[in-house]
């Protein structure tokens, strides 16, 4: 955490305003760990924002609305592939049909 924090702070001193994003990807089938996880970097960086890995598999992923609820943190994009444009934007309602299933 300590080097991550240091990344930001040289980020910062070089490129005014940097880093202008802080995501935190999570793997979507981790459960509690999620929270955890989030907990753990939140404390450390103010996150910006959630990226669900692994949605496309059997995850719920249902301990993400906690984290957004405790953190105040936004899900901004969700992995439901292998490749990198298998990277979305975040949709409630796709993220609500795959829970509801």
């Amino acid at each position: 955490m300590r080097e991550l924090v240091k990344i930001d702070r040289v980020l910062g001193r070089q490129v005014e305003g940097a880093p202008y994003e802080r995501l935190l990807v999570v793997d979507a089938t981790s459960g509690q760990n999620v929270m955890n996880q989030a907990r753990q970097f939140g404390a450390s960086l103010d996150l910006t924002g959630l990226v669900l890995a692994k949605f496309d598999s059997t995850a719920r992923a249902g301990t993400v609305v906690s984290v957004v609820r405790e953190l105040s943190v936004p899900v901004r994009f969700l992995g439901v592939g292998e490749s990198p444009e298998d990277l979305e934007e975040f949709s409630p309602d796709r993220y609500l049909d795959k829970i509801l299933e």
